[in-house]
């Protein structure tokens, strides 16, 4: 059949489709670039001893021009997501017991030093800046936020090392820089009424009629109560499904199911705007680990593994959304303004928080570098003033990006150098932390059938964590039929796993001792019996041997009753036998 021709007439109809082809791929070469070079670039950065984030910023600068103007135009909406997850993060690691020990100190940190920072700007700004009070006022509510972006993060991983956890520091941190976010994202709404209307609207209460300034404290206390109620009735109902009822099959559903959960809270209040919804996110995951420790520790890997790419595409289009112009002719008065804002202002509020608190004049210095970072909360809120036509608003804008750019890359990398000349390291809670490092096991077996069902179980403990299997066999002979056998068992059931296979020779307890501690592995799987088979032993010589002297978790295994008189040629046959 020949081929008609095309004719003119029938080019224009094609264009439309070729020129949206042309915006998908632009859009997906987008973030082709902004996880790429994010990473490669944050990861450069990392190893010359710099906060990664400062690298991801400095690709967004740099391909700000370049990007997809729908990808620049999702920037807020991926913003929010990205504070949704540190925020699960936040209430995940969070430890009841050292704030209830920290008493009031963690929620002066809540309010004191943000408040006292917010106000500091506001003085400082209507001399450096020339602003009228209530808009330098407004630049207070945006400068003062924390940034949970950069604090979670540094807190979590102080705990994961043990800096400061006998006296609950990086919780009380955590806990303050939540509620910090909520007061001053509270003033922030409550000032940008006053001034894109003039006037905020009174309040009536029980027949009274309430001012906005008498009505803010009634507002406050309700966003906090309700924000706590309804997080820890979503904690409820994580753990009513994901547990209880059994809805999902594996941990990536229950992190699907979370995440939305979580996403929808801090949406809510956009529509119901009786609550916050950050507190309610970060009181769900707090919750979540009194309800459900197990259900817990396994979001906990799943929203860090969700942030490994949520931080890079927020500090991306951090960097993309920035004017550089405007930056630049405010970047001096604007440091100085930064400067003395955060020594004077929030070093006021350091001291008025830590007041009566057992923490050491080296602790409370630590509040420097570890609650100074600002980015997540300036980047949301730092436009808004510009896009509602506020007088100033550029320059709120410009302070905004100048303190995340100054900040954030300072207070993360300060916190890292900072912990371990000012902090005291404790016992790490293994609860209340994610995992660090390679999860591993030392599968010891011998030539008997009951080697399959050690290979067996190590191989489901290694699936579940994503861990790798060092599988030894203390023998004299080094070569052999039965050693053969045991190498191509180990080969055919973990096939799929990363594994070893490790021959030595000498007493068998203490050989199994010595190597899974030279291994560092997370715990030790046995037989109960050997190819001995001395039925009248409950616990075999050797297994009992290493119970007793191995500092390292030891998981036992027994041949069904059924099976214990299969024979190794059962084995070397390759059947299959449960």
């Amino acid at each position: 059949m020949a081929l008609r021709p095309h004719s003119p007439e029938a080019l224009p109809p094609e264009l439309p489709f070729n020129t949206a082809r042309r915006e998908d791929l632009l859009m997906l070469g987008s973030w082709l670039w902004i996880l790429v070079m994010g990473f490669f670039v944050g990861q450069i950065v990392g190893r010359l001893g710099m906060p990664p984030l400062l690298g991801m910023i400095l690709v967004g600068i740099l391909l700000g021009e370049v990007l997809s103007p729908e990808v620049l135009a999702a920037a807020g909406d991926l913003r929010l997501v990205a504070v949704m997850i540190i925020l699960m993060k936040a209430g995940l690691g969070l430890d009841r017991e050292k704030l209830v020990q920290q008493g009031s100190v963690a929620l002066r940190l809540g309010f004191l030093p943000a408040a006292c920072e917010a106000v500091a700007v506001a003085l400082l700004s209507t001399w450096i800046l020339g602003l009228d009070w209530p808009t330098g006022l407004l630049l207070g509510c945006v400068i003062g936020a924390e940034s949970p972006a950069v604090i979670v993060p540094g807190m979590l991983r102080l705990k994961s090392l043990g800096w400061g956890v006998a006296k609950g520091i990086p919780d009380a941190i955590l806990t303050g820089s939540a509620l910090s976010d909520v007061l001053l994202l509270l003033g922030f709404s409550l000032l940008l009424s006053f001034l894109g209307q003039g006037s905020a609207e009174s309040v009536r209460l029980l027949g009274l009629e309430l001012s906005p300034l008498q009505w803010l404290p009634f507002q406050v206390g309700m966003e906090i109560l309700l924000g706590i109620s309804i997080g820890y009735l979503g904690a409820r109902v994580l753990v009513s499904l994901l547990t209880q009822q059994n809805w999902t099959r594996n941990s990536v559903q229950e992190v699907l199911l979370a995440a939305c959960m979580a996403l929808g809270l801090v949406l809510a209040p956009q529509v119901w705007p009786y609550f916050s919804g950050y507190l309610a996110v970060m009181a769900m995951g707090f919750f979540l680990i009194e309800l459900d420790a197990p259900l817990a520790r396994r979001l906990r890997g799943g929203f860090d593994a969700l942030w490994t790419v949520a931080e890079i595409v927020l500090f991306v289009l951090l960097g993309a959304s920035l004017d550089l112009g405007v930056l630049g002719s405010v970047f001096w008065p604007g440091l100085l303004l930064l400067t003395l804002s955060l020594l004077l202002g929030r070093g006021l509020g350091w001291w008025l928080s830590t007041l009566g608190s057992n923490w050491t004049w080296r602790e409370r210095l630590f509040l420097l570098p570890g609650n100074m970072a600002k980015a997540t909360v300036q980047a949301a809120i730092g436009g808004i003033p510009l896009a509602q036509g506020i007088p100033g608003g550029e320059i709120i804008l410009a302070l905004a990006a100048l303190s995340i750019l100054v900040t954030a890359p300072l207070g993360a990398w300060l916190t890292q150098v900072c912990a371990p000349r000012l902090l005291e390291k404790g016992e790490v809670d293994p609860t209340k932390v994610g995992s660090q490092g390679k999860v591993s096991f030392l599968a010891a077996v011998d030539t008997s059938p009951l080697a399959e069902v050690v290979l067996r179980k190590a191989a489901d403990l290694a699936r579940r964590v994503d861990g790798e299997v060092i599988v030894l066999h203390v023998t004299d002979e080094l070569q052999g039929k039965g050693v053969e056998q045991l190498r191509q068992l180990a080969q055919r059931l973990l096939a799929d796993i990363r594994h070893q296979f490790c021959l030595a020779s000498g007493p068998l307890a203490e050989t199994i001792v010595n190597i899974a501690q030279e291994r560092q592995v997370t715990d030790i799987v046995m037989g109960k019996r050997g190819h001995r088979g001395w039925e009248q032993v409950l616990v075999g010589s050797t297994s009992q041997a290493v119970l007793e002297t191995s500092s390292i978790p030891v998981i036992l295994v027994e041949l069904p009753r059924d099976e214990r008189q299969t024979s190794l040629s059962s084995l070397s046959r390759g059947e299959d036998s449960k």
